[in-house]
């Protein structure tokens, strides 16, 4: 079963952690709006992601950055793949973690 943990947030930056328990499981088709910047950090494992005129495989360690107002779906192609999912506001203020 496909989990999301969504991260602290950090200035107008935004993350979610998702954990897709098997292959074949699925990040239902969403968009984003043409004021934010989307990229995706494979954790773990393999995934797909596709669209209505591309699809893209991409493996742990690999970076995928989406286009603002693309609708897209992401699939694990591997077992306990994870991935993390980044949304920033364009032109967006800095944030900082206070350790």
């Amino acid at each position: 079963m496909l989990s999301a943990k969504i991260l602290p947030k950090l200035g107008d930056l935004k993350g979610t952690i998702y954990d897709f328990e098997v292959a074949g499981e699925i990040l239902p088709k969403h968009v984003h709006t043409e004021e934010n910047v989307h990229i995706t950090i494979v954790a773990r494992g393999k995934i797909k992601a596709y669209s209505h005129d591309w699809e893209r495989e991409a493996i742990a360690g690999q970076i995928l950055d989406f286009r603002a107002g693309e609708p897209h779906e992401i699939m694990a192609l591997e077992d306990g793949t994870r991935i993390i999912n980044i949304v920033k506001k364009l032109g967006g203020s800095l944030g900082h973690i206070d350790l």
